[in-house]
Order: structure tokens, then C-alpha cells, then sequence
């Protein structure tokens, strides 16, 4: 393993997820044109009901990413295939759920954030539409982390490009062709997604390693790995709780200070996960070649590549920094022609030059724990960060308002990755028994 194997691996990954994130940056993006700024508050506040439904599900594809690797790992055909039929029926399940419990998640989302009427009401619009691709998005989440965990890079790179080209090309034109507004942009997502997991499907089958049969009942439900899928998921979901409830406070704090400072705040969370999901390429392609190496009992490439992703998450956290401070007010312009959101964000967006040097390490060495599947550490450290999160959160913002709540935002983002890192070596001596 050197750097050249790496980046082969990462930036592939990086292309793939990076495609995430621009399901939420087009969709401010395209409403941001419009003439009132309600309609990105909209956005953002249906944007983040979503992504709280999904992201608490999040660990679908990064547990199946790990189990898929670490049979890919172990050469174990079968293994790998019950990697993806397992949690596959969860994804399925839970998304007929969402869709059943579609009126009380609706009622509880826009009364928790609280925004205007007018922002609400789009919200809401964004939110009946979409949820209906909720099966779907969870499917998704299922195939891609089996194409990633199994190496099959170019399958997971079509895949995402595919769902994104086809969310922004039909967003563009349900809004700016035929004036749907909000209810356009929310319909080119579900399009995009439903189009996603039926080509998945159908790319999974071409790429199983094995002709494709369904396991049997017994083999799915096989106590031993069972409850060690269990273990890790109920680790991630917990992980992602605490991510969201930092979310959460951030977006319904901001929403407090009126609609354009939402808008603007909304802008600058859709460039933060941008930033994020680029890091999160490099943590993917670190999970892949730490389950490789677990499932393989292989010493030397996880020592290799527990420092190649140590050394470029510091590369990439410059790069990020030095392109978003020359070209800040480019990329707002972007999402929005509206001044005041620009000047908003003109304001607060000094606080993202310091987001990627704050999260770069917690986001890439994530993938260590992912890929080893010892997510305890993962689930720890977020909890930690929550904590600072919220205590900054009540005692900063009275007094620096906007300014306190990226304060404490960033502050979090630092103690994700140094909570993490003080479990490495732990980690390095459990999995080898070195230092």
C-alpha cells in the first residue's frame, strides 16, 4: 500500500460521496434563485426533517460497507452476500414505516423548528412529497455501502452520479421550466432516488460474486452475526442521534434569529456538508482497506493506511480551507442571489475556514473504527462532543447570537476528532496486539 494505491481508492470514493451532499446544495441552489428567501428556509427545514429520518439510519450503508469489506477481505463469497441481504430488509421495512408515520413525523418536525408560517408551509409541501422515497433513499444507502465495501468503485461512482445528474437536471426544470418551486425541487429528488435503487439492484446482481440466491431464513438469522450487526448498527444509531441533535439545535437556533439569517445559515450548512462529504471519501476508502485488512489478518496494510489517511486528511483540510477562503463569495453566489443572504453569509462564513482543519481527522480516522467494526469509540467520542456542543451552545449564544452558535459548532467539530483519536492506540492493540 502506498500513496499512489491510496488516492486510487479515495478519490473515486471521494467523487461518489461527494455526489451526497449536492442533493440538498442543488435543491437550495435552485429555490435560492427565487425571489424570496422563505422558499431556501423552506428547503433547508424539509432538507434537514430528511436528513434527520435518514442519517439515524445512516449506520445501513456504513456497517454494510464494513461487513461487506471484511468478507471481501476474508475471500467469503457468501459472507458477502448476506452483508447486503440483512440489512437490506431493514432498509426496506423502516421506509414503509416512515411512509405509514408520515402525518405525526410531519406535525412534530415543523413544531420542533418552529419557523414562520410561510417557511413552514413550504417545508411542509418539500416533506409530502418526498417522504415517499423514503424505502428507496435506505435502499440506496444499503446497495451503496455493499458496492463500496466489495471494491466495486466504479459501480458506486455511476451510481451517485447518476441519481445527481438526474436530481439537478430535473430540479432546474420543474422550478425554472414549468414553476413547480418547492414541490418541483422535492419531486426531482424522489425521482432521482427511486431511479438510483432500481439501477443499483440491477448493478448488484451483475456484480455479486457468486450466481445471486436469496439466503435462507436460517442463514439471516444466524445468532453469532446477528447480534454482532446489531451491536455495531445500535453503536452508529447512536452515534448519529448525537449527531442530530446538534443539527437539529443549530438549525432551530438559527431559525429563531429570523428567515434570511435561516437562509444564510442554511447556505453555509449545505457548503459544510460539502466539505464534510469530501473528507468522508478518504474515511470510505480507509473502512475499505482497514476491513481488508481485519478480514485478512494483515498487519502491515492497516498500519500503512492508518497513516496514509492521517497524512492526507491534514492535504485535503488545506486545499478545502484555501479554496473556500479565495472563492467564498463565488460559491455563495451559487446558492442564492439574494444580497442579504449573501451579505448574511459573507458574515458567518469566516467560521468555515476553520471547519476543515477542526473536523479532518475525526471524519478520516472514523473510517479506522468503521472498517475494524469497533464502533463503541465512535459512539463515545460523539457523545463527548454533544456535550461540549450543548453546554457552548446555552452560554454562548446570548451573547454572540450567531456568532456563538458556529463558536460552538466548531468547538464540537474539534472535539469529534480529538475524543476519537485517544482511542487509537487502544484500537491498534486490540486489533494486533502492537502500539
Amino acid at each position: 500500500m502506498n500513496n499512489r494505491a491510496y488516492l486510487s481508492l479515495a478519490i473515486p470514493l471521494t467523487i461518489s460521496t461527494m455526489t451526497t451532499p449536492l442533493l440538498g446544495a442543488v435543491d437550495t441552489a435552485v429555490v435560492g434563485q427565487l425571489p424570496d428567501p422563505a422558499y431556501i428556509g423552506g428547503v433547508a427545514v424539509g432538507t434537514l426533517i430528511f436528513n434527520t429520518l435518514y442519517w439515524v439510519f445512516g449506520f445501513l450503508r456504513v456497517s454494510t460497507s464494513a461487513f461487506a469489506a471484511q468478507a471481501n477481505g476474508a475471500n467469503d463469497p457468501d459472507q458477502g452476500i448476506l452483508a447486503l441481504s440483512r440489512p437490506f430488509l431493514l432498509a426496506i421495512a423502516v421506509g414503509i414505516c416512515f411512509i405509514l408515520l408520515q402525518w405525526p413525523i410531519e406535525y412534530l418536525a415543523l413544531k420542533l423548528f418552529s419557523a414562520d408560517s410561510v417557511v413552514s408551509q413550504f417545508a411542509a409541501e418539500y416533506f409530502r412529497i418526498r417522504i415517499w422515497g423514503a424505502p428507496f433513499t435506505l435502499m440506496n444507502y444499503v446497495i451503496l455501502g455493499w458496492l463500496m465495501g466489495m471494491a466495486k468503485i466504479k459501480e458506486s461512482l455511476f451510481l451517485q452520479v447518476l441519481m445527481n445528474v438526474l436530481n439537478m437536471i430535473l430540479a432546474i426544470l420543474f422550478v425554472h421550466v414549468f414553476s413547480f418551486a418547492v414541490k418541483g425541487v422535492a419531486a426531482a429528488a424522489l425521482i432521482a432516488e427511486v431511479t438510483a435503487s432500481t439501477v443499483g439492484l440491477l448493478m448488484i446482481i451483475k456484480a455479486s460474486p457468486v450466481v445471486w440466491q436469496f439466503p435462507s431464513f436460517q442463514e439471516l438469522v444466524d445468532t453469532k452475526s446477528m447480534k454482532k450487526m446489531f451491536n455495531v448498527n445500535k453503536d452508529l444509531f447512536i452515534r448519529t442521534i448525537s449527531l442530530l441533535v446538534v443539527i437539529n439545535m443549530f438549525t432551530a437556533k438559527g431559525a429563531s434569529f429570523g428567515t434570511d439569517l435561516l437562509a444564510a445559515n442554511a447556505v453555509l450548512f449545505q457548503i459544510h456538508y460539502i466539505m464534510a462529504y469530501f473528507f468522508e471519501g478518504f474515511a470510505n476508502a480507509t473502512s475499505i482497506l482497514v476491513g481488508k485488512a481485519v478480514g485478512s489478518n494483515d498487519k502491515e496494510l492497516y498500519n500503512k493506511t492508518l497513516t496514509l489517511s492521517k497524512q492526507w486528511s491534514v492535504i485535503i483540510a488545506f486545499v478545502i480551507a484555501c479554496i473556500y477562503g479565495l472563492l467564498q463569495k463565488q460559491i455563495f453566489a451559487l446558492f442564492t442571489n439574494l444580497s442579504s443572504v449573501i451579505d448574511l453569509s459573507m458574515t458567518y462564513g469566516r467560521w468555515l475556514i476553520l471547519y476543515p482543519f477542526a473536523a479532518c481527522f475525526g471524519l478520516v480516522i472514523y473510517g479506522v473504527f468503521t472498517g475494524a467494526t469497533e464502533i463503541a469509540p465512535v459512539r463515545n467520542s460523539m457523545i463527548y462532543a454533544m456535550i461540549v456542543y450543548i453546554l457552548l451552545q446555552i452560554t454562548v449564544t446570548p451573547i454572540w447570537h450567531n456568532h456563538g452558535l458556529w463558536l460552538a459548532f466548531i468547538v464540537y467539530t474539534v472535539g469529534r476528532s480529538g475524543f476519537l483519536i485517544m482511542y487509537t492506540p487502544r484500537l491498534n492493540k486490540k486489533l494486533f496486539e502492537t502500539t
